[in-house]
């Protein structure tokens, strides 16, 4: 899940009314009774999923001494969503940051979860071998590129291997960009 206050539309530190009308505003645009498609599902659940870690008490307590943001406390619950394969690969003391829905050349049905160390992503529908990683240390660059149907992240490691995700929604990939791309 990308920051649940980016997904309402809300700073942090908005008031439970704020968020509340945020939320009621998001629903009515993207509720699936509105219209038919699998995207509007998708949304409302993401929407459903932020108002939850907002409600919840996802509130950030500030950055670490490293400077990178603090885990939410809604990570429990992400990890709970988590496919076995990929919840037996992040170790207890990772932090979440962003789980996201995704395509590549291999599946185009990947989850793509980003750790405060680096990208996992579990391909699907692939019989063997299903869950990847990536140390973020090991990336060399980071681009993206609007498309048609959404967003396409493209990596590039020091070795000169290059992972491409696409059908990521814009601000999650660029989500995604700020937090991967290279010192």
């Amino acid at each position: 899940m990308v920051d649940p206050y980016a997904v309402l539309g809300v700073r942090p530190g908005s008031t439970e009314q704020q968020v509340a009308a945020a939320y009621k505003q998001l629903a009515k645009r993207w509720h699936p009774d509105r219209g038919d498609g699998a995207e509007r599902a998708a949304r409302m659940a993401e929407i459903n999923a932020a108002y939850e870690a907002v409600r919840g008490g996802a509130e950030p307590t500030g950055p670490a001494a490293d400077g990178t943001p603090p885990p939410l406390r809604a990570d429990v619950a992400l990890r709970s969503a988590l496919a076995p394969e990929l919840s037996r690969m992040i170790a207890r003391d990772e932090q979440l940051r962003i789980v996201t829905p995704a395509s590549t050349w291999a599946s185009p049905r990947t989850v793509l979860v980003l750790t405060d160390r680096r990208l996992l992503w579990l391909l699907d529908d692939a019989v063997a071998n299903r869950v990847r990683s990536l140390l973020l240390r090991d990336l060399a660059a980071v681009s993206r590129r609007p498309r048609r149907r959404g967003a396409t992240l493209t990596l590039r490691t020091h070795a000169g291997q290059r992972h491409t995700f696409h059908e990521l929604r814009p601000a999650t990939a660029e989500a995604i960009e700020r937090q991967v791309r290279p010192a």
